[in-house]
């Protein structure tokens, strides 16, 4: 079913979404990839505040190509979520509620997104360009001697993206295997 959705979401709005749903993200998210999450974590862990409030937020795993002239940012795909998947269930815990990268989640995460309320969203691996094209504003707001893995605020328009895990851990890619194998 093709939904479109407004960032930051409201939870109740994010426990209708059920896996295998397409979405159209329009409003605010933020970039984070793995040497941010290790950065955020370990600040957690020592005490120091987030350099953003993660209440309801969303996190793309994402680490742009730089823009070239006239464009917002670069090549946008999506990353390998699991690289964040020791540092995400601490994040849950401050209030995320939306995952954006692509590839499985460890038992850990999906039963903190339950706890959560959280969502795992993926995006098109391999359409990093024609992704860019829904991002309208970007902002580097955190670690900027990280490179392409400093945090940014985005403000995206029609972000296309696939509920793969729902806020009540329903898995598309164990759904979709199982539909397969029994044919349909």
């Amino acid at each position: 079913m093709e939904k479109h959705l407004n960032v930051p979401a409201d939870p109740k709005q994010l426990t209708q979404l059920e896996a295998g749903d397409y979405v159209y993200l329009t409003g605010t998210i933020y970039t984070a990839r793995d040497a941010a999450h290790k950065r955020m974590y370990d600040g957690l862990n020592q005490g120091e505040a987030l350099p953003v409030d993660l209440k309801d937020q969303f996190v793309y795993y994402l680490g742009p190509t730089p823009a070239k002239e006239g464009q917002v940012i670069g090549s946008a795909g999506p990353t390998t979520s699991s690289r964040m998947d020791k540092y995400t269930p601490l994040l849950l815990d401050k209030g995320l509620k939306g995952m954006i990268g692509k590839g499985k989640r460890s038992p850990e995460v999906i039963d903190s997104m339950i706890k959560n309320g959280a969502v795992y969203f993926a995006a098109v691996g391999g359409a990093g360009a024609l992704l860019s094209k829904c991002i309208k504003e970007s902002e580097v707001i955190a670690y900027d001697d990280l490179g392409t893995e400093a945090v940014r605020k985005l403000r995206v328009e029609n972000f296309p993206v696939i509920v793969v895990i729902d806020s009540k851990g329903r898995n598309l890619y164990e759904t979709a295997v199982n539909d397969f194998k029994n044919g349909k």
